[in-house]
């Protein structure tokens, strides 16, 4: 019997549909399929836009058991605030924080001139993240942010970071051996790489955006709560118009007061 050509356009579209779904990357719990995985998404990530570096640095990425570790005990975010502020040395950051608005008061001011959000808010988060740049990360963030990619438990959140990665990696601001969080987040206020990528900022002028360089990641850090919505000016506590934005930077909401809390301290 013959086929109609709107049979035989039917059987064609399902047997792409079928291909493609054979060809799609498939997450997994365990560092088995990782390998398997790579080779999978290395299509989905040319497709986006990555390039011949981007893909070999995803070759390279290995499965990150510590990032695993680490995204299945974030404890500190289930305390109650004042622990959480206990615990992650609020009243350190916020006297170093005002020490650090004294000493050089004129470029926090050009931020706020610039993006509308006061140096409280930005010193916070650098404190919170890394202590002031004293710590930012011993992960590799190829390796981290992909290994969560490919995790069945937030693929869906962490597959945009892991193609802002590789193309990070394509325009020389990451390599295979960069390093930062547990999560992938990277330089001295720990963007996630498709964060990175969309709002990064070159501050010093230098022609390139190094969040490992104080300036160009605290202005990135401004340029991405302004685009979320900052309204210079406004209060940033809770139930005041640029706390939302606060929630932006940061899902915990444990977090979230820390931040506005510390960063009204700093600012007096």
């Amino acid at each position: 019997m013959s086929l109609s050509f709107k049979q035989l356009a039917l059987g064609l579209a399902l047997a792409t549909g079928l291909a493609q779904s054979a060809l799609a990357a498939t997450c997994g719990n365990t560092g088995a399929g990782f390998e398997a995985w790579k080779a999978s998404f290395a299509n989905e990530a040319r497709k986006a836009g990555v390039k011949d570096r981007g893909l070999q640095a995803l070759s390279q990425a290995q499965y990150a058991t510590r990032t695993i570790a680490a995204d299945r005990n974030q404890k500190s975010f289930r305390y109650s605030l004042d622990k959480f502020m206990q615990v992650r040395g609020a009243d350190t950051i916020v006297a170093q924080g005002r020490q650090r608005k004294a000493r050089n008061p004129q470029f926090y001011a050009a931020l706020e001139r610039q993006y509308g959000v006061p140096a409280g808010v930005l010193i916070s988060i650098h404190g919170m993240e890394t202590g002031f740049g004293r710590f930012m990360g011993d992960s590799q963030v190829v390796s981290a942010i992909t290994t969560l990619a490919y995790d069945c438990r937030r693929s869906d959140f962490f597959v945009p970071h892991a193609i802002g990665a590789l193309k990070l990696v394509d325009q020389g601001t990451l390599t295979p051996a960069t390093l930062g969080a547990r999560h992938g987040e990277l330089g001295h206020t720990q963007f996630l790489p498709g964060n990175a990528l969309k709002y990064g900022v070159d501050a010093t002028g230098d022609g390139r955006v190094d969040f490992y360089n104080m300036t160009d990641a605290l202005a990135s850090t401004a340029n991405f709560l302004r685009k979320k919505g900052w309204k210079p000016g406004r209060g940033y506590q809770q139930g005041q118009p640029n706390f939302q934005v606060i929630q932006q930077w940061n899902a915990a909401t444990v977090y979230q007061h820390a931040i506005a809390i510390m960063a009204a301290r700093i600012d007096g």
